[in-house]
């Protein structure tokens, strides 16, 4: 468990640093998105799909090191709970918007509602409350 001063120290960067490179994540999954959409072959090349998965490690970093600061389980925090079980859907809806889907019209679907996923998830985040924004 740790001590209240290294909360005290890590707290304070260590959640901007994860809202950051969520923005950054979505960010680049929306151009990416949007690329697909739009018939171009760079949201598939290399460099692109290679930056992905290198701002999302460090996102997952930083998640778990709040998770580990602020001492969160998931099986008592629910919210944290319906955010981990969203994330899945969001990496799945994401893989079909970007390649999986047959057609453009599937992925633009699947985009569309990985978006409306991620939008829910930081809803939950910021409400602290499994049902985010539609919380009473």
């Amino acid at each position: 468990m740790p001590s209240p001063e290294l909360v005290a120290t890590l707290y304070p960067w260590l959640l901007p640093l994860h809202i950051a490179l969520v923005s950054l994540s979505v960010a680049l999954f929306l151009v990416r998105g949007l690329g697909v959409l739009a018939g171009q072959a760079w949201p598939l090349a290399g460099w692109a799909r290679g930056l992905a998965p290198v701002i999302d490690s460090l996102l997952l970093l930083a998640g778990g090191g709040l998770w580990w600061l602020l001492q969160l389980n998931p099986t008592q925090q629910h919210w944290l709970l319906a955010k981990l079980v969203l994330l899945v859907v969001y990496i799945g809806l994401g893989t079909l918007a970007l390649k999986r889907a047959p057609g453009r019209a599937a992925k633009a679907l699947c985009f569309v509602a990985a978006l409306a996923v991620v939008g829910f998830m930081a809803s939950i985040a910021v409400a602290h409350h499994p049902l985010g924004l539609f919380a009473a």
